[in-house]
Parts: structure tokens; sequence; C-alpha cells
């Protein structure tokens, strides 16, 4: 056995191996390594394209080489991206839907209580008992020049009398009293004490005021009323007459079929039918004239038909009623003419349909338009 200067033997386990060799194993390593890497990318490009730049390794500085630094992807400023842009708004308007305040509204020619309402998005209930004061709760009587009090939202626009309390409004008008409270338009300071001075205008939203109507008697024939003139208006008619032939069907009693003013609501039991000035108006069905002129109350120039089998129909705001008293008119016979008499800010038929003295929806027994 051979032993080198040191003494220690050439094949002895705690000798090292020479540097020079050492070296040459390292880098013999690196190079199988990196030969793995390169076959394996180009594998990767052959089988599914190049793989997702994450995948790739990335080159680092290696002593201080600026040149082995891997290159970064140009930056593209976002004014070169085409595209729209909006620009920042610091303030922000609200729409009608978040409005907090009463509106007033001139009436014009034409208008109704169900097309202004409609108009600010509001039931007509709610532009209707807003006006108590101008309407008294009788959307027949709307008149051009008059001005209304819109609300900001559907309920009860009301002002605060001296012996109201949160809880009273809130009980009369069948809503909670944080209903009232919470409204952000309405002006309490004392959340605590909530009162307002006598005369202030208070939003109570949801709320359910009450229906006043005029109504025209429900006539009925053979009866031999005697109607007075005087309460009722000329066109009343007195005496005794046959009974109605109706049929129990009903046609449009005008060649427009649209509704132009109020739809039939709780403050208002008939439709407005379009018609213009001397446009010939229909009996629905057949039946015994027991009104034909001149009505009080607001209807104008009307004609009131028995059908004699429970069913009685009106038509009002006419330029003209040609039907005499007690005639017996058939289907689709003119009893009348269009016109705006009366209560009525534009030509339309006013149009009722009642059934043993009830108001009927006109939409329940009317043919499609």
């Amino acid at each position: 056995m051979g032993s080198n200067p040191s003494g220690e033997p050439l094949n002895s386990p705690n000798s090292e191996p020479p540097a020079p060799a050492l070296a040459g194993a390292g880098r013999a390593l690196w190079a199988a390594a990196g030969l793995l890497a390169g076959l394996a990318l180009i594998l990767a490009f052959r089988i599914g394209g190049p793989p997702p730049v994450g995948a790739l390794p990335t080159r680092i500085p290696i002593e201080g080489g600026a040149s082995a630094i891997s290159r970064l992807p140009d930056f593209i400023p976002a004014g070169a991206v085409a595209g729209a842009r909006r620009p920042a708004a610091p303030e922000t308007v609200r729409g009608s839907a978040f409005r907090y305040e009463a509106v007033a509204y001139t009436v014009a020619f034409g208008d109704s209580l169900f097309g202004i309402a409609n108009q600010f998005g509001l039931t007509p209930e709610t532009v209707l008992w807003a006006n108590e004061a101008t309407l008294a709760g009788r959307p027949d009587i709307l008149a051009p020049g008059m001005t209304l009090t819109i609300p900001p939202t559907d309920g009860i626009f009301t002002q605060w009398q001296a012996d109201d309390t949160l809880d009273s409004l809130a009980a009369r008008y069948r809503v909670r009293s944080e209903d009232i409270l919470d409204w952000p338009g309405n002006p309490f300071e004392d959340l605590t004490d909530p009162s307002l001075p006598v005369g202030t205008w208070v939003m109570i939203p949801g709320g359910q005021g009450e229906f006043t109507q005029f109504v025209f008697p429900d006539l009925l024939s053979g009866a031999g009323q005697g109607v007075s003139n005087a309460v009722l208006g000329p066109g009343a008619c007195s005496g005794n007459f046959s009974s109605g032939n109706g049929t129990g069907t009903f046609v449009w009693p005008s060649p427009i079929r649209t509704v132009v003013g109020n739809d039939y609501w709780d403050g208002h039991r008939a439709l407005d039918i379009a018609t213009g000035e001397g446009i010939g108006v229909y009996a629905a069905d057949s039946g015994t004239v027991l009104f034909s002129g001149w009505a009080n109350g607001g209807y104008g120039y009307m004609v009131f038909l028995d059908h004699g089998n429970g069913y009685s129909t009106v038509y009002a705001h006419l330029s003209q009623a040609s039907a005499p008293c007690g005639r017996q008119v058939q289907q689709g016979e003119v009893i009348g003419y269009g016109g705006s008499t009366g209560n009525s800010t534009g030509p339309h038929l006013h149009f009722e349909v009642r059934f043993q003295g009830g108001f009927l929806n006109p939409w329940q027994v009317l043919p499609a338009p």
C-alpha cells in the first residue's frame, strides 16, 4: 500500500479527490442539467406551443453582468389604449325619484288628473288627496288654469294642524309612525319629541285618504219617478217608461277605442274615452233613455240608458244629447255627439257602466280595443 507525503494511504476513506477532479465533476453536472432543461423546452414547444410566460425561467444577474438581466415588456400608457373613457364626476345629481319637495303644476287644456299623476310618476289618488282645497275630492272638477300641488312621492301630503301628533297622523292615514318620522323631506328637528309648527307641510308616505265623488243617481225605469229637473238638471226625464231591452253584451261607445284621460280607479268610476267635437257616440247596449240633456254637477250634456237587465250606462261631456227621453235605442245607435261640456278639460267621453246600482269597471264588459 503506497502513501502520500503526509503519510496517509492513497485509498484511505478520509482522503479527498484532487481539486481539479471535483471542479470537472461539477461542470459535468451543470452541463447535464442545462441539456435536460433545453430538451424539455424543445419538447414543450413541439407538443403544446410556447409555454406561458410564467413558466419560463427568469434570467437573473450573474456576478453583476447587466447584459444577463431579462427584458420586461415595454410599458404602454393607459391613454394609448383604444376604448371609451368616462370622466370623473365629483358631484352627482339626484333624479326625480329622490325629490323631497312638492312642486306646483298649472292645469292645461286637455289635462286629466290621471295624466298629470302619470307625468310625475304618482298615483292619481296622491294628487287628488294633496289638493283637497282645490278639488274637494272630485277629479271631475279639474279645469284649465288651476294650480295643483304635486307631492314628492305617493301617499298623503298635508299640513300639520294644532292637535296633530305623529301617532295621530299615522293612525288616521293607516301607516306606521316611523314611516313619517323617517321620511327625509319632513323637517323634524327633535326626533325624541317630533312635532311641527302649525301649517307645516308633511309627507306621509303610503298614506291612504278618503274619496268623495259626485255620483249621478242610478235611475230605474217604469216607476214614474217624476225626477226634479232642479236637482239633476234640465235633461231629467219624468214619467213611466217601458223597460230596457239590453242584450247583456257591450260595444265601444266611440269609434276611437283609446283612453285619453282618467282610467277607472277609486276616485273615477268611469273611462275617459277619446272622441272629438261632433263625433257620434253610440249606445253600448240596447236600452231606454232616462236622461238626455244638461246634467248638474259637472257631467255637462249627458245621456243615461237603462238596459232593463240590471245594467245601466252613462255618457257625459257631450256636445249634444240627441236621443230623446223615453226612447228605446238599439245597440250601436247614435245617442249623442262628442264634446267637452261640464267639468272637462278637453274633448272626451266620460263613460260609466253600472250593475244593480253599483259601479262596474268598463274594461270588464267592453271588447278588446
